[in-house]
């Protein structure tokens, strides 16, 4: 409960919503990706980021801490070891800046996949040593999707750290050049992306596998409250066939979190909640991505929203603040001792 509580201390006394969807975004990172010119990789510019002005920010909105998250597109061109020193300067970064600013933000540790070694040298330094919150995952790394079995030993890992992962959409692979020509991957591929992503999780039994993870999915679920019914409506005839195996769907659910990030309508949310159960939403704002104004209004219209409706309005508290702080607070304390 330590940063927490300096968190309460240093924050403004308004301050409570915890943010689990924001980005870090350092030069370094941002070299590389302009060395293999990549850097509209995903569609749109990369926008700037510095501590100071990202806890203005949060003190404006209302913010008492932030997770953050190394940004898309996944660092890797060909070169393991350039991609490994990118994301490890990622991560040494990260970790000074929750040191800096105590309280103010956490960070989920960026690892160097595809290349399954590097990643679980990166995710063992980043959780045992610079003793990161938890790591973040892309929903693809250049075509190795999560759930895929040669990512089984990361998975191992992370598991015997209790490690919470947060996953983030990256371009498919492959993807219809075309179609995100005209509509960017934000609009559309992202939510079609992470769903992809968790399903293929899902259909491999990974969090019952693995039972201590946590793994928080973005956007609002994406497009899982509509894909899960037509799953299970499905995979009994895809078992029978052989095509599919069973899947434990309360054990596998019951590992998932979901973040906010997006502007949810009551209808969103409302459809959130045939997937999961209010403790297990959290907001997220997607900083820096969006002008802080936007993220302001996006975050009252969320508070307005949720006080407007009988139901939500007791779990305001819980999505704005206390499921994160449990989460976070349950996982750290989990990890295994350093040695």
């Amino acid at each position: 409960m330590g940063l927490l509580g300096m968190a309460l201390a240093v924050a403004p006394l308004s301050a409570q919503t915890v943010d689990v969807h924001t980005h870090i975004i350092i030069p370094e990172y941002v070299e590389v990706l302009k060395a293999h010119g990549a850097e509209l990789e995903e569609t749109f510019p990369l926008p700037t980021w510095d501590a100071e002005r990202h806890i203005a920010f949060m003190d404006s909105a209302g913010i008492r801490t932030a997770v953050l998250t190394m940004p898309a597109p996944q660092p890797f061109y060909g070169n393991v070891e350039e991609s490994a020193a990118c994301i490890r300067k990622v991560n040494e970064v990260s970790a000074k800046v929750e040191h800096n600013y105590p309280g103010r933000f956490r960070f989920c540790a960026a690892l160097p996949l595809p290349d399954v070694d590097a990643a679980i040298r990166e995710a063992i330094y980043a959780l045992d040593t610079l003793e990161a919150d938890g790591v973040k995952l892309a929903t693809n790394s250049r075509g190795q999707y999560l759930g895929d079995e040669e990512l089984d030993p990361l998975m191992e890992v992370l598991n015997e750290r209790n490690a919470v992962i947060i996953i983030h959409p990256h371009r498919p692979t492959p993807y219809p050049e075309g179609i995100i020509s005209t509509t960017p991957l934000a609009m559309y591929e992202y939510p079609a992306e992470t769903t992809r992503a968790v399903v293929n999780m899902l259909a491999r039994n990974v969090l019952v596998r693995y039972p201590n993870l946590k793994v928080v999915v973005p956007h609002c679920g994406s497009f899982l409250p509509l894909a899960l019914p037509r799953m299970k409506s499905i995979l009994p005839a895809m078992v029978v066939q052989g095509y599919m195996r069973p899947i434990d769907w309360e054990g596998n659910l019951s590992h998932l979190y979901f973040d906010l990030a997006g502007s949810p309508t009551i209808e969103v949310l409302r459809s959130l909640l045939t997937i999961t159960t209010p403790d297990h939403i959290l907001y997220g704002s997607d900083y820096p991505y969006l002008p802080d104004v936007v993220l302001k209004g996006n975050l009252e219209r969320l508070k307005q929203t949720l006080a407007s409706d009988e139901e939500l309005s007791v779990y305001a508290d819980m999505f704005l603040w206390k499921n994160a702080e449990r989460l976070f607070i349950n996982a750290t304390s989990g990890n295994i001792p350093k040695e």
